[in-house]
């Protein structure tokens, strides 16, 4: 059985998140599902929400994840998890849900470390000296020559 996997962000990153994963496995919309909260609703209110977004049934694995951890929907998210067959993962961006959709037929505990370790991979430095494939021009090369 598939993890589902339930987006809980500010708005409107969570919408965002899951229209760019759609992109990339339209097959799997209905395995994620999103929260964005909004900046005027109470917690309680995100939260039964959240309830109803999920059915209030135990339809399985549950992945939760969420923006910011401390952040209401962190909060919301945590309060959700409790007394379920459910994990959750702060910090969220897309190399992270992309991974999680990928392999959400996994053991949740083995997508809890996908998810982990493709959000990490996903953040990086990237130190760009030239525009790919092109050599850098010097300054003692003719002031004639141009490039089409």
């Amino acid at each position: 059985m598939s993890t589902r996997i339930f987006l809980i962000a500010h708005t409107p990153l969570a919408s965002a998140l899951r229209d760019c994963a759609m992109h990339v496995f339209p097959d799997c919309a209905q395995h994620v599902l999103v929260l964005d909260v909004q900046p005027d609703a109470t917690p309680e209110d995100s939260l039964d929400q959240a309830r109803q977004l999920l059915g209030g049934q135990e339809q399985g694995a549950l992945l939760v994840l969420t923006d910011v951890f401390g952040a209401t929907p962190s909060n919301i998210a945590q309060r959700l998890v409790e007394g379920r067959q459910a994990r959750l993962v702060t910090g969220v961006n897309l190399p992270m849900l992309l991974r999680c959709v990928c392999y959400r037929g996994e053991a949740l505990d083995a997508l809890v470390q996908r998810a982990v370790v493709g959000g990490t991979q996903g953040v990086m430095q990237v130190a760009v000296t030239a525009p790919q494939n092109q050599n850098r021009r010097t300054n003692d090369q003719d002031q004639h020559d141009h490039q089409q």
